[in-house]
């Protein structure tokens, strides 16, 4: 048993759960891992967060705390050690959205309008403070991944950034940089869980939202729709927008032009994401995702707005055929190589 294994069990023990039994529930892009504990016909979810990994316990519960206060459907915390790094959390159970409508394409437009009102209604209350606020040009910066990581590992140059940054800079100011709200992130398919026996908009389960930060209001819709992980119908999407559109008031227009601005800046991070965990982390499974990803981004490109933005792209981006995702994946490290 090594050191982290040793406080683990530690903890549980502490928590009353030291004889529990355990099985890995699900890891993600990030250090992170899920297990679901069970004990006396009872069940929990271990979350371990290694410390300086960039994901803290601490943040989770801060958004957990306020989700709960607005009604909504987060898993509450059954015991802590935020020093180490470990949660123990309500069990939300196993439906999470992508395996509902796996078995039910049916469901979801009704899946995901309660998932767009549920940003709604978190949009409509104050933000938890001191949350993270990025610039324009920040959200730019990390849109350039996409040169850093995904260009580079199939061409292996480097390019000049800046006038990729400047122009998307200036697209995110002109068109979707009002009014900032309270962002999950990775609010998508596979995050988020169907409990029909809960009302109302507590019929969501949010899990994965401790890098919630302030940003623009279309964005997590952005995330629901374009999931890089399943292809959301165009019409449940062309639906979801209008109605998250008539809800808040906006004209549809304007709205649609943020939309692709948001879609266009972070399909190009996700490209850079990618790209990285595969070079970096020894993660090639996500390369999988990419040809979906690509997609979205030629669709928010082509949107008019985004004309200019869409020239740089096309002239720096290399479309993710076959052949060049083989060519990432070749450079993927071993796990004994890490």
């Amino acid at each position: 048993m090594n050191h982290r294994s040793e406080m683990k069990a530690s903890f549980l023990k502490r928590a009353g759960w030291g004889d529990a039994t355990s099985r890995l529930l699900a890891g993600d892009a990030s250090d992170r891992s899920y297990d679901r504990l069970t004990h006396k016909g009872k069940t929990a979810v271990l979350m371990d967060a290694p410390p300086g990994k960039g994901d803290d316990p601490a943040d989770f519960l801060h958004i957990a705390r306020h989700l709960h206060k607005l009604g909504l459907s987060a898993p509450e915390a059954l015991a802590e050690d935020l020093e180490h790094g470990f949660l123990l959390l309500e069990d939300l159970g196993d439906a999470i959205f992508a395996r509902v409508l796996s078995a039910d394409p049916m469901a979801e437009n009704r899946l995901y309008t309660a998932a767009a009102d549920v940003l709604l209604h978190l949009q409509t209350a104050p933000a938890p403070k001191a949350l993270p606020d990025l610039s324009a040009k920040d959200w730019a910066d990390a849109a350039a991944f996409a040169l850093d990581w995904y260009r580079f590992s199939i061409t292996g140059d480097r390019v000049d950034t800046a006038p990729f940054v400047e122009c998307l800079s200036t697209l995110i100011s002109r068109h979707a940089d009002g009014p900032r709200v309270l962002i999950l992130r990775d609010y998508h398919a596979e995050n988020l869980l169907w409990l029909p026996d809960r009302l109302g908009r507590a019929r969501v389960g949010l899990l994965d939202f401790q890098l919630g930060q302030m940003g623009q209001p279309g964005y997590d819709l952005v995330s629901l729709l374009q999931d890089a992980r399943r292809d959301v119908s165009p019409l449940t999407e062309a639906a979801i927008c209008r109605h998250f559109c008539a809800a808040r008031g906006d004209d549809e227009s304007t709205f649609q032009t943020a939309y692709a601005v948001l879609g266009a800046q972070r399909s190009l991070r996700i490209l850079g994401i990618f790209a990285r965990l595969c070079l970096h982390a020894g993660k090639p499974g996500y390369l999988a995702l990419i040809p979906r990803v690509w997609g979205q981004l030629q669709r928010n490109l082509s949107h008019p707005a985004l004309a200019s933005l869409s020239n740089i792209c096309m002239a720096l981006l290399p479309e993710p055929t076959p052949e060049r995702l083989s060519r990432i994946a070749a450079q993927c490290p071993t796990p004994h190589a890490l």
